[in-house]
């Protein structure tokens, strides 16, 4: 990853930088207007979201069942990701939905659900914060579990009435809207990429120096 992240990086600066370009170039939706953009950005950041999620629930599981330290370190950064990005859905569903269905927030099954799981990662840091000793076993269950609410969260469209469109809208989308969307989600699952290599490294950093200082506490 450390020859590939130049790159990598130099890529994804390439990508942020014509996604605006693509997305500008589509054509406007015909109930929604120019509103319906912020889409681009919305479904990107959350397939970013379910990808950090779902390597927080694979780590969280191998810290469960292998016990791997290494696994740990990888589950907290993902964790860590899966808020980020789900601040920006967050953000951007409320923008998209006053202009588009005249509400900021509705709690219907796909914004409830989304919101729930963004949550269950925020306990989950809040957890390895506050927790102290053992917390890495008890938060990596709730990484499991928030992992396995990804498919609900994506599949509650088409299980309620809701006010966001159905999933299977995305697959018959028009060329000109559908290579901006999905240009920008592999912009963002890119970037997911990066920023977990850049903090895993980080919490590892932080691992060593802490055994470090343990090691220097316990010679005293």
């Amino acid at each position: 990853m450390t020859s590939a992240f130049t790159p990598l990086t130099v890529l994804l600066a390439a990508m942020f930088t014509l996604a605006p370009v693509l997305i500008i170039g589509a054509p406007y939706e015909s109930s929604m207007g120019l509103v319906q953009k912020i889409f681009y950005f919305h479904f990107a950041s959350w397939m970013g979201m379910f990808a950090a999620t779902i390597v927080c629930g694979v780590a969280s599981a191998r810290v469960l069942f292998q016990r791997r330290a290494a696994s740990d370190i990888t589950a907290v950064s993902a964790a860590e990701l899966v808020v980020v990005f789900g601040i920006i859905g967050l953000i951007t569903g409320p923008l998209w939905g006053r202009k588009a269905w005249g509400v900021w927030w509705t709690w219907d099954g796909r914004a409830t659900s989304a919101l729930v799981l963004w949550l269950i990662f925020v306990s989950y840091l809040l957890l390895r914060r506050f927790g102290g000793p053992g917390s890495e076993r008890l938060s990596a269950a709730i990484g499991l579990f928030g992992m396995f609410n990804v498919p609900f969260v994506y599949w509650s469209v088409n299980l309620w009435r809701t006010l966001h469109p159905k999933t299977s809208v995305v697959p018959t989308l028009p060329v000109d809207m559908g290579l901006p969307l999905w240009f920008s989600t592999v912009a963002f699952l890119g970037l997911t990429t990066v920023l977990l290599a850049l903090r895993t490294r980080l919490e590892r950093r932080k691992a060593e120096l802490d055994a470090l200082h343990l090691a220097v506490d316990e010679r005293e």
